[in-house]
Formats: structure tokens, C-alpha cells, sequence
């Protein structure tokens, strides 16, 4: 018994550093590889064989999906801090409370959000200037994909609670049947292959909806037949409850880092709202370009989810020299492997961007162009990441969001709408570099000079 329960437990408070954020951090790439993989193959069916057009629907509906996963995504993030730092302290029971509490918590709201943007996605693409042409396929795909919704955030609800307890492993092998699901149903619903019905661009919103909710229900499957450690078992099921105290700390602490993903994705869709008005090839290019930033971003991505894992736990266990060695591998991490990425684009960059659009034409020089003037910058991007993710896993949410603001909706978004009547959508590529240095310097300073090791999760 003592075998079961402890399946799947992690300690991320012991061993090397580096060896063990490596092999932690492994899987969340590979996993945020196959997402993007996932994503851009998406793309290449639909921008190759459906046009370009149904591409700059896709662009806009993929915006609207990524606004609504950051408005729940800081109860999920405080829940996998919470869990980790009862991890790290060894308080199971603890732990557990925080996984039944928030569970209910999170599928509620995630109904909620899936509910608005189903009835309300035409007034929400209206609102973001999606190209006339693009509207019909865009209400189409965005529909379907929000009907989805609960599965999907369950989904990345469960790999969050799997990753806070030190298993990145786990997850990443159902998101691999998750993927290679979509990926095969992709071109036979979009083109009626065999027995599936030609469902055009509705076909790949499916294919996406039908790989996530099968992958959900096997992950539900492996957990209960594994007897994993968090799960709840027969007399806790009491622990599925609104817990006021839990409930007051997701609130407290999560809110925060879910109003900092709002104001990323948020300020994507002011972006994609001006970058609209210039046409469809210049939203396609920005499409284009934006999946293979996507790439450069998620080695700062993995190595910060696995930061802010490692800190939470070994905060909990109170090894705070861990902590700061953690932090100072993990930027060492992300400027090699985000380096590595940006320069192979560099040299690849008209051979990446035809994957998604026509070999001719204005969409690719745009995108060539986009990726000249931004891609080196988000290197800086996972300095700050990385930070920011050892930062909040005490408990500290409220400069990272303020830091967040200054440079999107302070800087980026400024610079874009009011130097665009003059230099074009030059004025929009740039502000990524100037942003995402404002980050940097801010978080740093914050880092060394704050009082963020005082903050705590629950009082």
C-alpha cells in the first residue's frame, strides 16, 4: 500500500540541481513541442489546402482560445504551488485538501468560461476587426473548439496538479496520445477521408475537440488503476468541497497570475486587432511568424514550469540556497536552448515560414520580416520567464502582474497603435524588443533588491 500511494511522487528537494531540473524540465518541452507541432500542423492543413483566409480564422480563434485558458489559469498555477510547497513539507493531507478543493473550484469555472464563449464568439470576433472573409469560418471553428472547452481545462488542470507533485512524465505521455490523435484526424475530417464526413475548416476544431477528450479520459483511467498518490480515495472524497480557506488563497494568489495571462493574451488580441486592419496577408504572416516564436519559447516555458515546481517544494522543505541555485540554472538553460532555436530560424527563415504559407507572395516576405526584428528578443523573454516562475512559487504575484502590465500595456501596445500611422506595422514587430527588455531589467531588480522570499501562499 505504501508502494501505491506513493506512485508518481517526485522529490525535487534532493539530488542536482541541474541533472534534476534537466530531466524535469525534459518532458515539459517535449511537451510543449508537440503542442506547437500539434498546432502548426494544424496550420499547414488549413493555410495550404484551405487558403489563407481560413488561416487568418484560425489565427483569430487560436487568440480567443488562449484568452480564455489565462483567465483560469492562475487557479490552476496557485493550486500546483500549493501543492508543492505541501509536497516539500511533507503534508499529504494538506495537499490533498488543495487538490479537492480546487478541483471543483476549477471545473466550475471552466463550464462557466466555455459556456460565454460558445453563445458569444461571433461578438468577440466582431470586436477583435477579424477580416470580413475570414468571419463565417472563423464563428465555425471557434464554436466547436469552445464546446470543448471543460475537457481541455480539466485536461491541463490535471497536469498542472501532476507537475506541482514533481511529475512532469505523466502528463507529457497523454498529451503524446492527444497529439498523434489529432494529427490523424486533422486531414480526415477536414477532407471526408474514408468514412468521416468532409467537415472542412469545422473538421480540424473536431479532430482537436475528440483527441482531448479521449486522452482525458485515459489519463482518469491511469490514475485510478495506478492508485497515484494525490488521487482521492474512499472516505476523502469529502475533500471535493469549497473550502473557505483554500478558496481564499486560490483567489488571492491566483487571480493575480491569472490577470497576468489576461494581460498577455489580451495584449495579443489588441496585436492581432491592429495587425487585422492591414489585411489578410499581413494576419497570416503574423499567424506564421507567431507559430515559430512559439518554438523559441518553449524551452523558457518548460524550464519555468519546472522552476516554479522545484521552488515550490524545496520553499516547502525551507532549502532556500536550492532555490537560488535553481533559479540561476534555469536562465543558464533557457539562454542556451532558446539561443539555439532562434538562430537556427534565422538561418531556416523563409524555408519555416513556407510550411505555413505560399512560397510567393506578401504574406512571406512579411513574415520573414517579423522574424528579422523579433525573434533574438525572446531569448530575453525566457530571462524573465524563468524568474518570475521562482518568484510567484512563494507566493509573490502581485510585481511580476505589475511588471507584466508596464511592458505589454504600457509600452508594447502604445508603441504599436500610436507609431503605426507612421512607420507601419514596423512599429509593431519592434515593440516586442523593447517590451520584453522593460521585462527583463524590471524583473531583475525586483529578483535581487524585493522582498518576494517574504510572501507566502496561505497565512
Amino acid at each position: 500500500m505504501a508502494e501505491a500511494a506513493s506512485k508518481g511522487k517526485v522529490r525535487l528537494t534532493e539530488g542536482p540541481i541541474g541533472k534534476t531540473l534537466f530531466f524535469f524540465a525534459l518532458p515539459v518541452l517535449f511537451g510543449n513541442v508537440l503542442q506547437s507541432l500539434n498546432g502548426s500542423i494544424n496550420s499547414i492543413w488549413v493555410g495550404k489546402f484551405l487558403g489563407e483566409t481560413a488561416l487568418a480564422a484560425t489565427s483569430n480563434a487560436n487568440n480567443i482560445m488562449f484568452f480564455l485558458l489565462s483567465s483560469i489559469f492562475g487557479i490552476g498555477m496557485a493550486t500546483t504551488i500549493l501543492v508543492g510547497q505541501n509536497i516539500g513539507a511533507n503534508n499529504m493531507g494538506e495537499a490533498k485538501r488543495v487538490v479537492g478543493t480546487s478541483a471543483v473550484f476549477f471545473c466550475s469555472l471552466s463550464i462557466l468560461i466555455g459556456l460565454i464563449g460558445f453563445l458569444f464568439s461571433a461578438d468577440i470576433l466582431q470586436w477583435m476587426n477579424t477580416p470580413p472573409d475570414a468571419i463565417p469560418l472563423a464563428i465555425a471553428y471557434t464554436r466547436i473548439i469552445f464546446a470543448g472547452v471543460p475537457f481541455l481545462f480539466v485536461y491541463n488542470f490535471i497536469m498542472m496538479i501532476l507537475r506541482g507533485s514533481g511529475d512532469s512524465k505523466t502528463p507529457f505521455y497523454f498529451l503524446l496520445i492527444s497529439v498523434v490523435l489529432d494529427i490523424v484526424l486533422n486531414p480526415l475530417l477536414i477532407f471526408g477521408i474514408g468514412p468521416f464526413p468532409e467537415m472542412g475548416i469545422s473538421g480540424s476544431a473536431f479532430s482537436t475537440l475528440i483527441a482531448q477528450f479521449i486522452s482525458l479520459i485515459l489519463l482518469v483511467v491511469y490514475l485510478f488503476k495506478t492508485n497515484y498518490f494525490l488521487l482521492l480515495r474512499k472516505g476523502e472524497y469529502h475533500l471535493l468541497r469549497f473550502d473557505r480557506e483554500i478558496i481564499a488563497a486560490l483567489i488571492k494568489k491566483g487571480l493575480p497570475m491569472g490577470f497576468q495571462m489576461i494581460v498577455v493574451s489580451s495584449s495579443g488580441l489588441a496585436l492581432i486587432n491592429l495587425v487585422n486592419t492591414f489585411g489578410s496577408d499581413a494576419t497570416a504572416a503574423y499567424g506564421a511568424a507567431t507559430q515559430l516564436s512559439n518554438y523559441i519559447q518553449m524551452p523558457a516555458m518548460a524550464i519555468g514550469a519546472a522552476v516554479s515546481s522545484m521552488a515550490a517544494q524545496n520553499i516547502g522543505a525551507g532549502k532556500w540556497d536550492r532555490v537560488t541555485r535553481t533559479a540561476m540554472t534555469g536562465i543558464l538553460f533557457n539562454f542556451v536552448m532558446s539561443g539555439i532555436l532562434a538562430a537556427l530560424i534565422y538561418v531556416f527563415n523563409r524555408e519555416a515560414l513556407s510550411l505555413f504559407l505560399p512560397t510567393e507572395g506578401d504574406a512571406i516576405a512579411i513574415g520573414m520580416h517579423i522574424n528579422r526584428l523579433t525573434l533574438w528578443a525572446f531569448v530575453l523573454f525566457g530571462i524573465n520567464f524563468v524568474l518570475a516562475g521562482v518568484i510567484r512559487s512563494t507566493g509573490a504575484v502581485m510585481v511580476p502582474l505589475l511588471v507584466t502590465f508596464i511592458a505589454l500595456w504600457v509600452i508594447r501596445i502604445p508603441m504599436s497603435y500610436y507609431l503605426a500611422n507612421v512607420y507601419g506595422l514596423d512599429a509593431v514587430w519592434w515593440s516586442f524588443p523593447v517590451s520584453f527588455t522593460i521585462a527583463v531589467i524590471l524583473t531583475v531588480l525586483y529578483y535581487m533588491f524585493g522582498n518576494w522570499k517574504k510572501a507566502k501562499m496561505m497565512s
